[in-house]
């Protein structure tokens, strides 16, 4: 599965087409380089909220009701060129009203036209405390023509126990959006462990933004990446291949799926298959006094 993990710039659109334009350019530009699985970060469907102004982009309600008024026209998009390239596509994701609470949601897009919706799990504080925006439904493992593949957004990666319930899959996609270069290494140091944990490929997404028009996502850093268990037939560093911080584009890597497969049955260690045995060694530690 070759991947093509992105530093998105937002931008300020001042049309529909404008959109079209963008998006249809960087997934050309993926598929021009072989990619089959494309991911884009967190938050990275904000920039339809420009569309409506500058009132309506720098408020918080009006910044998510653009958003949701262009996102029936955001998942056809994203259907067509999914279609038309030949590729899986993770979307962006946006603040979606579901009944009566907003939730962080992107869409995993197949070339036959299917989709398959994944909500965040676990907000952060400016999402419980400014933004309102609530935890939403269960993880999913999606089976797809490339692979199993699972999604985390941003801080979901950084909590063993979600990274746990998607074991089975062989790619991780963690799209993220970061003020700072600290949470950026928070969400990588997160990729990395479940990549270790679960001996699994994890490819990170970061959104880029400078642009104090856009509620909540007006700072952003970081690059994208992708992670691998740091054993044999994989880089002893963990990392497959990373871009630079802060530069926008595309960063390629392949996951090799049979590499997975060796390494989770005769890996040097066995990280996956150990997860049960640490339960009762750990949960009740035993108090020694020493004085």
């Amino acid at each position: 599965m070759k991947i093509a993990t992105s530093a998105y710039p937002i931008s300020w659109l001042s049309s529909w087409d404008d959109y079209v334009q963008k998006l249809s350019s960087w997934v050309k530009d993926a598929r021009e380089h072989g990619a089959e699985m494309l991911v884009f970060p967190e938050y990275a469907a904000m920039e339809l909220a420009s569309l409506e102004g500058e009132d309506a982009a720098i408020d918080r309600l009006g910044a998510m009701a653009a958003v949701n008024k262009h996102f029936p026209n955001f998942v056809k998009l994203h259907m067509q060129l999914a279609k038309h390239y030949g590729v899986h596509i993770l979307s962006g994701s946006a603040p979606i009203k579901d009944q009566d609470i907003y939730v962080n949601r992107t869409g995993l897009f197949t070339p036959t036209g299917h989709v398959g919706w994944q909500d965040k799990q676990i907000m952060t504080r400016f999402e419980r405390e400014d933004w309102k925006v609530a935890s939403g439904g269960p993880l999913h493992v999606f089976e797809t023509a490339i692979g199993r593949i699972g999604v985390l957004i941003c801080y979901d990666s950084e909590f063993p126990l979600l990274g746990r319930a998607l074991s089975d899959v062989d790619v991780l996609l963690v799209p993220s959006c970061t003020e700072a270069q600290s949470g950026y290494w928070r969400v990588r140091i997160g990729s990395m462990a479940r990549a270790l944990e679960t001996q699994c490929v994890v490819a990170m997404a970061s959104l880029l933004s400078d642009d104090a028009r856009f509620y909540g996502v007006d700072e952003a850093t970081g690059m994208g990446a992708i992670f691998c268990p740091p054993d044999k037939g994989f880089p002893e560093s963990g990392v497959l291949a990373a871009g630079d911080m802060g530069k926008a584009g595309w960063t390629y890597g392949t996951a090799d799926l049979n590499q997975i497969a060796e390494v989770r049955k005769d890996g040097v260690v066995l990280n996956r298959n150990h997860w049960s045995e640490q339960i009762p060694r750990s949960m009740v530690p035993s108090k020694v006094t020493l004085t």
